[in-house]
């Protein structure tokens, strides 16, 4: 019997994906470097709170997601390898409208950053 995968339907799947994702990323030994001085702990509520503002129209996120970024050490071949880990995630974890919407603004999201990087000069 094939094992159907739900949509993201919530706050908690939400949580699954952004845990599961981040997990999965720093097992990768090129972008690993960048996230060295994250607190994870502090960092998780927030970027649930986003994936939750951009996927389920919650309100309350209000920070500038560039604006918290611009100080890590992001190099362009950064971007390819964050994609990835995103969408084999999301992938991995659920299928159907959401899941595809969440695929869709991981990949604008790593083109806008590349794009700003570049117009500030940082590489």
């Amino acid at each position: 019997m094939k094992n159907v995968k739900s949509d993201i339907k919530n706050k908690k799947d939400i949580e699954l994906m952004v845990k599961t994702f981040y997990t999965s990323l720093l097992t990768n030994e090129i972008i690993k470097p960048v996230f060295v001085n994250t607190d994870f702990e502090k960092h998780m509520p927030h970027m649930i709170a986003f994936w939750s503002f951009v996927l389920l129209d919650e309100s309350g996120y209000t920070t500038n997601v560039f604006d918290k970024h611009i100080h890590l050490a992001i190099k362009k071949e950064h971007f390819a390898i964050w994609l990835e880990h995103f969408e084999k995630t999301v992938n991995n974890l659920f299928e159907a409208e959401k899941a595809e919407m969440a695929k869709q603004r991981a990949q604008t999201i790593a083109y806008t950053f590349e794009k700003k990087l570049e117009q500030i000069g940082k590489f």
